[in-house]
């Protein structure tokens, strides 16, 4: 298994910088996803990571040794590395057996161990009984199998992903999240996986990087940067959430728009702030700390997804499916809060809203 370490790694194209000072190590065994929407530069980290780019200046090990900076490059084929890539790639002329055995088929490996490691990566995978079946015999979740087996089957030091499961439907990517977790935690293997989709990065990995425009937004387990995001991108990109700006003092936000209505807050923000609330975090209760009017809602089986309309604002509750029969449209409500995120009002959410549009 391997240990990355990207050290001050920056990557321009002429003068677009599409990242900047990328500092960081990912630990032995660890699944790191590289998360954040298109252009951010995530793919291009885990290009350079797989050899594939050159960094402007930083440096790239794996293990010990020094793969990208300065001088010095070693080439994909001599890092040791598998690759998944977002199409399938298997060869169509080729039945699953060969498709899994080309890496080791073309470093001449005697057939005798060909078959042992291919008859095990495909047990692995769950495909040995397709072994002589041919892609267009396949599902496209076992065609991306086929792809994950031929990553693995020459015991690579590390396993890199760029979005394997966008082509797939959404029953299908959902069960293959599991099935990829499983094999990582059985092999014990490093990973680093890259997508925009945020429920991959939060229901696999031991450690999210969200990057937006090529810098490094904050790092942590998926707890922590739901719950305690750094920064409004952050507490936008990952989850739903709603913002109502707000005044604070005196331990309670007035919220703007909300006919003088206001919540309890003992932080250390003061003056104008973003309240940044998850819908899930909201409930409906006669005791509830903001009164409204159910403007809307729409029952999807295991919650009621609803619209409360607070003074001038529309606010966002995720509610509990059964609560469905008990609600109508029109109905005064009062809403309880379970968690608010608070951020200081310094213009950067309509900047990162007008950038997003």
């Amino acid at each position: 298994m391997a240990t990355v370490t990207i050290k001050h790694v920056t990557k321009a194209f002429g003068d677009n910088v599409v990242l900047k000072e990328f500092n960081e190590t990912f630990g032995d065994g660890e699944f790191i996803t590289l998360l954040g929407p298109s252009g951010c530069g995530k793919t291009t980290m885990l290009r350079i990571i797989a050899g594939f780019e050159k960094p402007t200046s930083g440096e790239l090990y794996i293990d010990d040794q020094l793969v990208s900076g300065g001088k010095t490059f070693i080439p994909p084929e001599k890092r040791s590395i598998g690759m998944v890539f977002q199409s399938y790639a298997v060869w169509p002329h080729m039945n699953v057996y060969d498709n899994v055995a080309y890496p080791l088929t073309i470093k001449k490996t005697p057939k005798a161990e060909i078959r042992k490691h291919v008859e095990r990566v495909l047990e692995i995978v769950h495909l040995s009984q397709y072994a002589e079946r041919f892609p267009n015999q396949l599902s496209g979740g076992q065609q991306q199998r086929v792809a994950l087996a031929r990553a693995l089957v020459a015991a690579p030091k590390l396993l890199l992903l760029d979005e394997p499961l966008s082509n797939l439907d959404a029953k299908l990517r959902e069960s293959m999240r599991f099935e990829i977790k499983e094999i990582q935690r059985q092999l014990g293997i490093t990973v680093v996986y890259v997508t925009h989709d945020q429920t991959e990065a939060m229901a696999m990995s031991d450690r999210i990087f969200l990057i937006n425009r090529g810098v490094v937004q904050q790092c942590g387990t998926p707890e922590q940067i739901y719950n305690e995001p750094a920064n409004q991108f952050v507490a936008d990109f990952l989850g739903k959430v709603d913002f109502f700006k707000g005044v604070s003092a005196n331990g309670r936000i007035s919220l703007t728009g909300m006919n003088g209505q206001s919540i309890a807050y003992d932080g250390p923000r003061t003056g104008k702030v973003e309240v940044a609330v998850r819908p899930e975090k909201l409930y409906f209760s006669p005791d509830g700390v903001l009164e409204g009017v159910l403007e809307s809602q729409y029952y999807l089986g295991d919650v009621d997804d609803c619209r409360v309309r607070v003074g001038d604002v529309l606010v966002r509750v995720i509610a509990n499916g059964y609560e469905y029969k008990s609600l109508h449209v029109g109905q005064k409500v009062r809403l309880g809060i379970r968690d608010i995120m608070v951020f200081e009002d310094d213009g950067s959410l309509e900047q990162m809203l007008k950038i997003q549009t």
